[in-house]
Formats: C-alpha cells, structure tokens, sequence
C-alpha cells in the first residue's frame, strides 16, 4: 500500500525526522489559513500517489497566502497522470543548498533490507542508477541488529556530507529505519533530504509503500488507504479477500494458491497467449468467493475466456463448482470458460458442471492450448 507524500513525512516524524511545517488541506481557504499560519511564503504540493508532480504542475510556490489560495484552487480537482488531486500539501518554502538521497527497500539478492544513500538528491534514483550507478551507496542491514550508527556514518562520509551533519544524518537515517521496520515497510524515502540556507537538514519529500500483508498490524494506515490509484476491481476483489492483479491480457485466469497461479500464467504465456490477471482464490475458498472472483474477472471487457484451473487440496472441487454455477447465472458470461478440475472431490465437481455449457480440460496444458484457440477466435 503506497503512503502519500504528507501520511510519509508524519510517520517519519515521529522517528524523529526533521520536516518541514506544514499541512494538509482539501480546500483552497484553507491553504490559505496554513499558509498564513507558516508566514505566506509555502510550497504547494499536490497529493497524488504518482511521480511527476512538479512537471505537472502539481508543485508550485506561493510567496503571499493570497496565491497559495490560487495555487490551491487551480491544483486541487486537477489531473496527474490520471489521477484526480483532492489535497494539498502546504509546506513552509525553504531555500535549498544541497540536495541528497535516502531510502530503505529490500534487497532480494542480499536478502535483507538495503540503505541507499547518493549525492544526487532531488533526481529519480532510477535515473541516477542508469547514468552514474557509481553515486548510490548501499549498505546491507541486518534484521536482528537492525542500522548501526557506523553505517550510517559511512554513508555520510562516502557522499562529502560536511561533518557538522554528520550526527544529524546518523539520528535520521535510524529514525527512517525504525519508520521502515516498525511499520513493515518495503520502501521508506526521502527524496530530497536538504541541507537549507540556515544549515538545517531536512526531508522535504518522502514515501512509504507499507507491505499489504502486514495491514492487519496498522489499521490506522488501512483506513486512511486511497484507492483512486487502484485499479476498482483490485479494490472488489480484497472484499473478499482474494489475491487479485490486473494484467492487460485476453484469458482471465482463476485459480487457487498462488505458485499454481503463476505456472497457469507462464504456460499461457509460453503457449502463445496472454494473461489478463493473476487471481488466487486461496484454500478452502467458499462458493461466495469464487463466485464473486468470476465477476470480477468478467467485469475485465479485454476477457475472451476465462481459464479455471482447481487442484483440490483444501479447496473442494464441489465448492468450486457450485461458484462456477453460481456465477454462471448471476452474471450471465458473454465469454467461454475452460475447467480443469482435479483432486478433492473433483468427480463430484465434474459431475454438477456436466450439464453447464463448459469447455473442460484434463491438463492444464490441454486447458491452456483451449483458452488460447477461444481467446484467438478459435
């Protein structure tokens, strides 16, 4: 679950990490209140859960909280890259002497988490890693001891960062990391960390992207989830607690448990076809579930055949069946559907489909070369 920009920097706050006054607002008198509040000269930010705000447009500067109103008023109900702007951020304006780079993410190679830290603040570290992957540093943090303050040091001397930083920059960097691991984060970042004109360090951006797994431990982040940048039936389909990823294929795919969910997906795609989602009903799933699941896959208008792919192990073929069938007569699919149904009462699955105007398939290889022929007009 991505954080916005403001949800970001106030966690990172109550790790100690210095940012910026300020706070956001939803309408445009009110930027103007915080923008009076913070002395008038502020930053008005656009709240959008997608990168290129400024070239957007959606970063601005207000010297007068008369213009942070107007800035206000033009940003907010404007589109970024899709997304609609419904709040803005106004931070008090300061001026920047030096800009750096700092975030945490895992490190699936090492294995554990992995600080990065570069010189090249401001600028898209991918950009960065593409054209001088020489300027990002990288330390590799151990889960049981957690950041040490040498690391942090490290870093602080590899990038020239001036020695009366250096205490400061160690007290941030374990306040990110304490921010990271506390709130199973997968990314936490600051992007630009500063060094202002009256010699303070401070984040003037940042980002979270909280791990979905672990949402249950932090129901105060839940609550505040915003789902514009969600894909609606990724948001229909964590109502029922299905594992659902929209992809931009032909050949809706349901099956349960996830590795047998990614080998439906690449024996489609090594077969000539192309996947349009990845959809793990998971075990046990209920006849509500599944039902539920074939709508959300039918919602999709780039569906041309549904592959249902059930190994019976927890699952129950004659459940599945029976949200098949329930599905088939809520939703009244204008497209074919191929069944392989193995394992845990799978007869008796098989037996409530037979009278269905099913395609059924004993293979998966066999379901897939059928889903593929339908999907191509077959």
């Amino acid at each position: 679950m991505k954080l916005h920009e403001y949800q970001s920097k106030s966690i990172f706050a109550r790790y100690g990490v210095p940012i910026p006054r300020g706070r956001v607002a939803g309408i445009a008198t009110e930027a103007k209140q915080i923008a009076e509040e913070l002395g008038g000269r502020v930053i008005v930010k656009s709240q959008v859960l997608v990168g290129g705000r400024g070239k957007a447009g959606g970063i601005r500067l207000a010297k007068t909280p008369q213009e942070a109103e107007e800035l206000a008023t033009h940003i907010l109900g404007m589109e970024i890259k899709g997304l609609k702007v419904r709040k803005v951020l106004i931070d008090e304006a300061v001026t920047i002497v030096k800009e750096i780079y700092l975030g945490i993410t895992n490190d699936r190679a090492q294995r554990c988490p992995v600080m990065m830290a570069s010189s090249e603040g401001g600028m898209e570290i991918e950009e960065v890693a593409r054209k001088t992957p020489e300027k990002i540093l990288k330390v590799a943090i151990d889960p049981l001891l957690g950041l040490r303050d040498f690391q942090a040091r490290d870093l602080a001397v590899s990038m020239d960062l001036p020695k009366e930083h250096w205490k400061v920059f160690v007290n941030i960097a374990q306040g990110l990391w304490k921010a990271y691991q506390e709130n199973d984060g997968t990314l936490a970042e600051i992007n630009p960390l500063v060094i202002t004109a009256d010699n303070r360090l401070l984040a003037l951006d940042g980002k979270m992207v909280i791990d979905d797994n672990a949402l249950y431990r932090h129901l105060d982040l839940t609550e505040t989830r915003d789902q514009d940048e969600e894909a609606p039936s990724e948001v229909e389909a964590r109502k029922y607690g299905l594992s659902f990823i929209k992809l931009d294929g032909e050949i809706g795919c349901m099956v349960n448990g996830a590795g047998l969910a990614m080998a439906t997906m690449d024996i489609i795609k090594l077969l000539g076809g192309t996947p349009a989602n990845f959809l793990d009903i998971g075990g046990g799933a209920s006849s509500e579930k599944v039902a539920a699941a074939l709508r959300i896959i039918l919602a999709d208008r780039n569906v041309k055949a549904v592959l249902i792919n059930i190994f019976g192990g927890i699952t129950r073929g004659d459940e599945v069946a029976r949200g098949i069938l329930t599905a088939i007569q809520e939703v009244k699919p204008r497209v074919p559907m191929i069944v392989r149904l193995v394992g845990t009462n799978a007869e008796e699955g098989r037996r409530l489909l037979a009278n269905s105007n099913l395609v059924t398939a004993e293979t998966l290889v066999d379901a897939a070369r059928k889903a593929i022929a339908i999907s191509k007009g077959g």
